[in-house]
């Protein structure tokens, strides 16, 4: 009986290790009048979510950009807006600057964007490795929004298996300590 104390922990242990990564993605897009471009990532996440508008999954999009944040003299936001214009879609893009410096208050600041535009329910997207974790926070602090969640890949940054290459683990260990942050102190505060 004790050696069950031993091989069960370690089990579960190695099983945790190997789908570790996998648990992180969560791509299961489904249909909404509004898509929402989390802030960060900038090319694979506005890419994802063009795709997802030319396949019909919502009719217009918001793109989250950090209002704060500047690059060789131009302001995110001045950056994405001339993106935004660039594109065939530009008609339904509408550029949300952000404040926050979390998903947490990103959630609420987008919400608002959405509902300027007439929205009602999101489809997120957002970088794979941060899908579980974005849902979570989002339907937290918009219990009443429809929301589904829909990856975008990126290998530079993450993959599976997750251990293969030193930057997938690194942002492993990342995602897996800002998860557990969230379901332990930051979503009861």
């Amino acid at each position: 009986m004790r050696k069950w104390r031993v091989v069960i922990p370690v089990c579960v242990l190695i099983w945790l290790v190997a789908e570790a990564g996998r648990f992180l993605v969560v791509d299961e897009p489904q249909k909404a009048d509004t898509i929402v471009v989390l802030a960060g990532e900038t090319e694979q996440r506005p890419a994802r979510a063009l795709q997802l508008l030319a396949q019909g999954y919502a009719s217009r999009a918001v793109v989250d950009v950090p209002a704060d944040a500047w690059v060789y003299g131009s302001t995110y936001v001045e950056l994405a807006q001339k993106w935004a214009s660039s594109v065939p879609q530009a008609a339904v893009l509408t550029i949300c600057p952000i404040h926050g410096l979390s998903t947490k208050a990103e959630a609420v600041e987008s919400a608002d964007c959405v509902r300027q535009v007439g929205g009602h329910s999101i489809l997120l997207v957002t970088s794979d490795f941060h899908t579980r974790r974005a849902r979570s926070i989002f339907h937290h602090q918009l219990p009443a929004t429809p929301i589904s969640v829909a990856a975008a890949y990126d290998p530079a940054q993450f993959g599976l298996p997750w251990w293969r290459h030193r930057q997938w683990a690194k942002t492993n260990f990342d995602e897996w300590l800002r998860l557990v942050w969230w379901e332990l102190i930051d979503r009861w505060f």
